[in-house]
């Protein structure tokens, strides 16, 4: 049969794949084929592996037997910070460029046990700083519905490759909204779990306490199938969490929306995009209240204290010793100094920058233990509105980010516009809590359809609340 790459899911490629209506080769030449049409245009990928079709052999091998898993012959694109041994892995940074995985994260030894298989590593902005994949060391990746603009960042290269029929599925990094934020960008489905049911062991950290690991998709059931393969308790990460009987939804949800914190610098096409979906949602039997989120309006603050001081200090060890690009230099100060200095690129520098400078001496009070108090202010307006006195919320909803994709370069020379992308995204990594990103329509501007999307963020570990909300938007059975 001819493979409709544009009408699959990892569902009905894994009914057909059973049915031996293709094979798992057959699916991953025909996605093989659909990334050498387009992604010289795009640029989603660093890398195309060249063991793919031997991978789809063996899933074929497996699928024989009779021991297919949902996930077998399943192609999924990987970002580029996430290891899989004796690959290169780089974090879209030249002092990484020739580095070989030495182990599997956990999420890919997951994977492989499920029989995927991997069709390459994403761009992305370096280690993960950014919000327009504009920052890599590899050069820019441009959004599959109008190739002037940015798909978004971090993980903009999953993204892209869901996007133009590149991939089922991928994985990328969520510390801000990287997962989330070009998801709605590129018209696709983005999920950060509660920190924690992923395990980051193998995931080249950024902001140890926010990073977290989630699926780009194109439906949410898809998404759900990843997360719930994923949801691993793995002993060799300390913030992994332990395993749990999931809940299950049956009653009336209730959805607040934070109308105040809407009026923060929302494009018209994105509010009026927002308001009809409220009504589409009303429509499907849910009820919506305002809430209110006293602190959530310091978001971006505290993150842009937190992240940049615990990147700082995670990104030390990557000094020209240990592994890695290295300068010579007749001393081993001088050493450090070539080696940061040509292989961090400049939004990574002003990071690290503005993290030593939070954590200094006469600073660490003034910024970073304030941040670190404010976030536990958020986290218990959260809190009080998902489980405290009066009408329960069963879900927060935003949009997912304030604007639609804009075109690059747009923002290089303002960081501070850059940032402002992440102002809707920040609170669920802050806090800890899940998020869904879905498509929501689309917005036209030069003749382009320009992707928009919502955001639904849920109580800790209730990721089932977002699955049952996102399928109802979506349509999805």
């Amino acid at each position: 049969m001819t493979i409709d790459l544009a009408q699959l899911s990892i569902r009905k490629a894994h009914d057909h794949l059973s049915k031996k209506d293709f094979s798992a080769r057959e699916l991953a030449q025909a996605y093989l084929r659909s990334i050498e049409k387009k992604d010289a245009d795009v640029h989603a990928y660093i890398e195309i592996y060249d063991d793919v079709l031997l991978q789809a052999d063996k899933a074929d091998e497996r699928i024989a037997l009779g021991e297919a898993d949902m996930l077998t012959g399943i192609p999924i694109a990987i970002k580029d910070n996430i290891l899989i041994a004796g690959k290169k892995v780089s974090a879209a940074s030249k002092i990484l460029e020739n580095y070989h995985a030495t182990y599997d994260a956990h999420v890919i030894e997951l994977l492989k046990k499920a029989g995927a298989v991997f069709l390459g590593r994403t761009n992305m902005d370096e280690f993960a700083m950014g919000g327009s994949t504009e920052h890599s060391a590899y050069g820019i990746t441009h959004n599959p519905h109008d190739f002037s603009r940015v798909p978004g960042g971090s993980s903009g290269g999953s993204a892209a490759a869901v996007a133009m029929d590149g991939a089922l599925a991928a994985l990328g990094s969520d510390t801000g909204g990287s997962v989330r934020q070009p998801a709605s960008f590129c018209g696709v489905v983005g999920l950060k779990p509660t920190y924690g049911n992923f395990s980051r062991s193998g995931l080249i950290a950024m902001g140890s306490s926010l990073d977290q690991i989630g699926p780009i998709t194109k439906t949410v059931a898809d998404a759900e199938i990843l997360f719930r393969q994923l949801r691993v308790h793995d002993p060799k990460d300390s913030t992994s969490l332990a395993a749990y009987e999931e809940k299950k939804s049956t009653e009336k949800l209730t959805i607040g929306i934070p109308y105040d914190f809407l009026e923060k610098g929302v494009d018209p096409a994105v509010r009026k995009n927002f308001d009809e979906s409220v009504k589409k949602l009303e429509s499907a039997g849910y009820a919506f209240v305002s809430v209110s989120l006293p602190h959530v309006e310091h978001s971006l603050a505290i993150y842009y204290i937190l992240m940049p001081a615990e990147a700082s200090t995670n990104l030390a060890r990557f000094d020209g010793v240990r592994y890695g690009l290295r300068a010579d230099a007749p001393t081993l100060l001088a050493q450090y100094v070539k080696t940061r200095g040509r292989g961090f690129g400049a939004e990574v520098k002003r990071r690290i920058m503005l993290g030593n400078y939070v954590l200094s001496s006469g600073y660490y009070d003034a910024y970073y233990n304030k941040a670190n108090a404010l976030r536990s202010l958020v986290a218990k307006d959260f809190d009080t509105v998902f489980n405290g006195n009066g009408v329960r919320v069963h879900a927060i909803m935003t949009p997912t980010a304030p604007t639609p994709a804009f075109p690059i370069g747009a923002r290089m020379a303002d960081p501070l516009q850059m940032y402002l992308a992440d102002i809707f995204t920040v609170p669920a990594n802050i806090v800890g809590i899940p998020a869904l990103a879905v498509p929501s329509g689309t917005m036209v501007e030069s003749g382009k359809n320009i992707p928009l999307g919502i955001q639904f963020m849920g109580p800790h570990r209730r990721e089932d609340i977002l699955f049952r909300i996102g399928k109802s938007f979506l349509g999805e059975s």
